[in-house]
């Protein structure tokens, strides 16, 4: 009677429409056992009907004639209260809606109308069908289903499929074992495992240096007491971070708990994988985008069921649905890809330290290259921190150089791709079997199409950006919105009409030319979003260079972190300028980082390494203390320069975009906004704009902003979502809120 008492006779609902409420439905008497937050149903909606997800569940409404949940879908609930409290966190914060909250937290293949396992007929062998003598029986008369026999008896149950290909047996042998008995036919779930076919040897756990093993225990206390609950593990390049996040994870297991590895790259994901894989078997499942979606969805199933305990992903693996959930690891934590960069415009790092609070579980932030935030977080005892001030086995941290390329140009009497000192260290690296990194983060050949005569650049018509030449496919082609154009012959201004184009700035497409040209017997490959279109073209391309099948790597920031290669003794950076001077006040900061990402790189092995730098601006801070692998030193004057105008980590920073196919209506929208927010902002917010953005115009959108900073984001978000319910928007006007936005191009 209790039991009746107590069962929920109203649900709320959200449904699959961004609407940003939550509806009560009655829950009807065949439901009321079957319902649970998190559950999908269909319900009534208007004139038809919608899909949503139950977000509550309670005794009483407030609103009367409620109408009545139509059905369920699906046997299981996909998001447990946790994931459901995460999401609504996720929404309230970063100020998005949150059926939209909901739909993130949810991999959308899982939630898509249709989708599920890939089933195919399994045969088994009854217990008549296993006996010796009953294929014996056959072997005269029916050769071919004795054959099945064998098959299933050397091999147990096998896809039929399968079966038929090993045993040379049709679909009709199968089929007439079947009617005698012998074999049972029936439908299976047959897994899609993004690692088949990958040879991946076990290992063991390595002996450790004194300071992983302190590393160790401090996340091991963190996992036992929640004391302290987050982390900062600060360890420079090729200090074994990745050890001390396996070994902290077996202690995990132990307990009977799981663990979710974040990281930050697809590229990084293939050698972080491996090593997982090789040390825990089957108890790992990899969900990142570059999965197809029939893998997607069966890996997280796996997680969803409790057969794999470890997700190692990108973003959004943050949401998988890990039972009794022990140590969060998010490596490379200063990473920008955390960020999302549509709505919820959340940041994985920080959503991460907030589903640990809620799920009392330990947050290891690991990166040899601190956020400010974090370090600062961790300076004020907000984090723990552990550091880990020295290479494995104290290998030697690479030598620095800087080349000013002025003085280059000067020298040679116009400007080389290639130093002098960079060619001559690359020819040294060859000579003696080693190998080079050359880094550059552009891809293309050349960065513009300027025409001499009048000065005409080819610029993109959708984008205030110039367009990029590409020379494998001779195209012009905007980074910004993709469009492509052929390379005209002659220059398109019609009053000048010259041919002798010229091709200004370099990237990827043209290193590699000038690379394979200076070194004709060097064994050259490229890496960048151009040469990893296709499926595990990432895999490829890094088992070959670690296989020593190429002497000079060339790439973008896909190889500028976390890949271990003890054979690069070189990393050559073709510009480090490139970040260094972008109206951003994060842009020391990055630079900072990938100099120092990508230096990492080099001496992993036995030979000291060495790095070359060449700039343009060589006495910048940024560059100098990357020169010195100074963080310390870094981080001393950066934050100071962030303390004097009250950015992060000293105050909150809210950037709202508003774009459309009007610049005026762009312009005044953002003006109306703007004084609508002033009065309701309390005085300790700083509001700035409306004004063009950096990039002024993508993909035909006009685009204004409204930067606003203050000690706490809900000063900003709640007067922020107050003014957007009922702001009136011009026709193909909208407006993008990026809570804590890390850029603001």
């Amino acid at each position: 009677m209790n039991n009746k008492r107590t069962m929920p006779k109203i649900a709320t609902v959200i449904v699959e429409i961004a609407l940003n409420r939550e509806f009560d439905y009655r829950v009807p008497p065949r439901l009321q056992n079957e319902l649970q937050i998190g559950t999908r149903v269909v319900v009534p909606f208007g004139h038809s009907e919608a899909r949503g997800y139950v977000t509550g569940l309670k005794e009483t409404s407030t609103y009367a004639n409620l109408k009545e949940i139509r059905d369920r879908v699906g046997k299981s609930s996909l998001i447990d209260n946790r994931i459901m409290e995460l999401a609504r966190w996720v929404g309230e914060y970063y100020a998005a809606p949150l059926e939209i909250a909901v739909r993130t937290v949810l991999p959308s293949v899982v939630r898509k109308k249709g989708s599920g396992f890939k089933e195919r007929l399994m045969v088994f062998a009854t217990e008549a069908g296993g006996d010796l003598l009953t294929a014996e029986a056959l072997r005269e008369k029916a050769p071919k289903q004795a054959a099945v026999l064998d098959a299933l008896r050397s091999g147990g149950q096998t896809f039929l499929h399968h079966l038929a290909r090993s045993a040379g047996a049709s679909d009709a042998a199968v089929r007439a074992l079947e009617k005698k008995g012998l074999v049972t036919v029936s439908r299976e779930a047959q897994m899609r495992d993004p690692m088949k076919g990958q040879n991946i040897l076990r290992s063991l756990p390595l002996e450790m240096m004194p300071q992983q093993t302190d590393a160790l225990n401090a996340i091991v206390q963190s996992v036992d007491t929640l004391k302290p609950p987050v982390i900062l593990l600060y360890g420079v390049t090729g200090s074994g971070k990745t050890e001390v996040y396996l070994q902290a994870i077996q202690h995990v297991l132990k307990q009977g708990k799981g663990a979710i590895v974040l990281v930050p790259e697809i590229a990084l994901t293939p050698q972080t994988t491996e090593r997982f894989r090789g040390r825990f078997g089957d108890e790992i499942a990899i969900l990142h985008s570059n999965l197809s979606e029939g893998e997607r969805h069966d890996e997280w199933h796996r997680v969803h069921e409790g057969k794999a305990r470890i997700v190692i992903g990108a973003r959004s693996a943050l949401f998988a649905p890990v039972r009794n959930l022990g140590l969060i690891v998010v490596d490379e934590e200063h990473e920008p890809s955390y960020k999302q960069d549509e709505t919820p415009r959340y940041n994985a790092r920080d959503v991460a330290v907030m589903r640990g609070r809620m799920e009392k579980c330990a947050v290891v932030l690991g990166t040899a290259t601190p956020a400010l935030e974090s370090y600062y977080n961790a300076k004020i005892g907000k984090y723990g921190l552990v550091k880990l001030p020295h290479r494995v086995d104290h290998r030697q941290m690479p030598m620095v150089r800087v080349v000013d390329m002025r003085i280059e140009a000067e020298r040679e009497g116009h400007v080389n791709v290639l130093s002098r000192e960079l060619a001559v260290a690359i020819q040294e690296r060859l000579d003696k079997g080693e190998q080079s990194l050359l880094f550059l983060n552009r891809r293309g050949y050349s960065t513009s199409l300027i025409c001499p005569k009048c000065g005409f650049v080819a610029e993109c018509g959708n984008c205030s950006v110039a367009m990029t030449y590409h020379r494998q496919t001779e195209k012009l082609i905007c980074h910004i919105c993709g469009i492509e154009k052929k390379v005209p012959d002659r220059c398109p201004n019609p009053d000048c009409r010259d041919p002798a184009f010229k091709f200004v700035g370099v990237g990827t497409q043209r290193v590699e030319t000038i690379v394979q040209k200076f070194f004709p017997k060097a064994r050259v490959q490229r890496m960048d979003s151009d040469t990893t279109t296709q499926k595990n073209s990432h895999w490829k391309i890094l088992g070959e260079f670690r296989t020593g099948k190429i002497d000079i790597l060339i790439g973008t920031q896909m190889i500028a972190k976390g890949l271990h290669f003890p054979n690069v003794t070189l990393v050559g950076v073709i510009y480090a300028d490139s970040n260094l001077h972008m109206p951003d006040f994060r842009a020391a900061e990055r630079t900072f980082q990938l100099l120092t990402q990508v230096a990492g790189r080099a001496g992993r092995g036995e030979v000291k390494g060495e790095v070359i730098v060449q700039t343009y601006t060589p006495h910048h801070p940024a560059v100098q203390a990357a020169r010195r692998l100074d963080y310390e030193g870094f981080y001393d004057q950066e934050i100071e320069f962030r303390r004097e105008l009250s950015y992060p980590p000293f105050g909150h920073l809210v950037c709202l975009t508003i774009k459309g196919l009007s610049e005026d209506h762009v312009r005044l929208s953002g003006e109306v906004l703007a004084k609508q927010l002033e009065p309701l902002m309390p005085k300790q917010v700083i509001l700035a704009g409306p004004s063009p953005a950096p990039l002024a115009k993508a993909n035909n959108y006009y685009r204004y902003q409204i930067i606003l900073r203050a000690p706490a984001t809900s000063m900003m978000t709640n007067p922020i979502k107050n003014v957007l319910k009922t702001f009136k928007w011009p026709d193909k006007v909208s407006c993008a809120v990026d809570v804590d936005a890390l850029s603001l191009m």
